[in-house]
């Protein structure tokens, strides 16, 4: 193929990044182009249906494209829009909300709220980083794949990550070429904590004393929590520091709690992120203190507390009885006492729950990526007069939302963009629904008042 047949001029953007253009006919997808631009492309790989290519020069670039701030933005896959100006990734991201939701639920709402926002670098308090030797280049790799690869990105340091580890990656590396196992130590799983770092080592094979006492040492250098993942049955444990608590925390101080969890539990990738969400939450359930509140997929606490102290009662919900448990510890060490948690799988939920069997005046969802639409038929008899929605993603999102306002009466009345994840394609939502029947009755009995007068 000539140089001149790979010009073209980027139409728009992919769901998830790329440069979309049409050449011969065939939709190809184009690394690093934005929309307008006129590229010279090259590594053309060829599919059935589709295309996919790099950019090789820009000849008219874009007014969103900027500077990456990461020198090695162009290789590794942990982050797909760093050259795409801010305000233009958060525009992009409120434009696949609004196609989603046209899309799958055929709905639109009443109101777009302001993004949650926040700081774009060392944001990142988890992430699963992958190890590997490489032979070739007779180096130890530690952190993200590629792009459009299987193979681990070669970087000195990953800007998204919390600082204290992101900048320390080669240290990392260069401790774990002196293990008896360096070979076999495929990922290390990054849990951060507002004053801890916890770093867990999968690792295939024993390790020997040596090694055990080399990673002490790398967590005494850098003040990490040291643990390790060995093959089952043996279970992640904590080596460094010695007796001293297992669990780590983060703090929501609006709401004086500080929430206890183990570094293998899910929580939310973003705090600073994570503080705003709970608040805009907060203030879409319009929460009163005689008010009952339904919290599904509650995880250990994370809206759940928060929103006890504002309220008569909460009743949360999940799916693993560990997290359950994590969640009661917290309302005890926060001295909370009116919560109910129960360990309910929300994908095949028991119709006969004595929690589902009940009024509430409020419910919160904030449901994995494949959504709730197990549960979200069962809602309608709670009878709550407002939901808000946290999502991860806007597919299901959408897909859920025309349900509630379609099949169950509701409006969606409010919807905003979170950015959790700057500089990725990844989107979460957080939305308002209100119940049309609740709206109705209320109107209704405002009339007879008048009447009456």
């Amino acid at each position: 193929m000539s140089s001149e047949s790979n010009i073209t001029i980027i139409q728009s953007l992919s769901h998830e990044g790329r440069g979309l253009t049409s050449i011969d006919g065939k939709v190809t997808f184009v690394d690093g182009a934005l929309p307008n631009e006129k590229v010279i492309l090259k590594n053309i790989k060829k599919h059935r249906r589709f295309n996919e290519a790099e950019v090789a020069e820009i000849l008219t670039p874009s007014p969103m494209r900027v500077l990456p701030p990461c020198p090695h933005a162009s290789i590794c896959g942990g982050c797909s829009m760093q050259h795409i100006a801010m305000s233009d990734q958060i525009d992009f991201k409120t434009k696949i909300v609004q196609e989603q939701l046209q899309h799958f639920g055929k709905v639109s709402p009443e109101e777009w709220i302001q993004p949650i926002v926040g700081h774009t670098l060392g944001y990142r308090r988890k992430a699963r980083l992958g190890v590997r030797y490489v032979h070739k280049k007779e180096k130890l790799l530690i952190g993200f794949r590629e792009k459009s690869s299987n193979f681990l990105a070669d970087i000195e340091q990953c800007l998204v990550l919390d600082p204290r580890i992101g900048t320390r990656l080669r240290k990392i590396a260069d401790v774990i070429l002196q293990l008896s196992c360096y070979t076999d130590i495929p990922q290390i799983e990054v849990a951060a904590s507002d004053a801890v770092v916890a770093l867990i080592f999968r690792h295939l094979k024993p390790l020997t004393d040596n090694d055990i006492q080399r990673l002490k040492q790398l967590g005494k250098d850098y003040q990490f929590d040291i643990w390790l993942h060995p093959n089952a049955p043996l279970s992640v444990h904590k080596i460094w520091p010695e007796h001293t608590p297992e669990k780590l925390s983060y703090f929501i101080p609006d709401h004086n709690i500080e929430m206890q969890f183990h570094p293998m539990d899910f929580t939310q990738v973003n705090h600073e992120i994570n503080l705003h969400m709970i608040q805009q939450a907060i203030d879409l359930l319009d929460l009163k203190p005689e008010h009952d509140v339904l919290d599904l997929f509650c995880g250990l606490g994370n809206f759940t507390l928060p929103i006890a102290r504002r309220v008569k009662q909460i009743t949360g919900i999940e799916g693993s009885q560990d997290m359950v448990n994590r969640a009661k510890e917290n309302a005890a060490h926060n001295q909370i006492t009116n919560t109910l948690f129960f360990a309910e799988n929300l994908m095949e939920p028991n119709k006969n729950a004595s929690w589902l069997n009940k009024k509430y005046d409020r419910i919160l969802l904030d449901p994995p990526r494949t959504g709730a639409k197990e549960i979200i038929p069962l809602l309608a008899q709670c009878e709550a007069e407002r939901i808000v929605y946290v999502s991860c993603n806007p597919a299901t999102f959408a897909r859920d939302a025309g349900e509630l306002v379609h099949t169950h009466g509701y409006h969606l009345t409010k919807i905003g963009v979170i950015n959790m994840f700057p500089h990725t394609s990844h989107i979460e939502v957080i939305a308002l629904f209100t119940s049309v029947k609740r709206k109705k009755s209320h109107g209704h009995r405002q009339a007879n008042i008048s009447e009456i007068i």
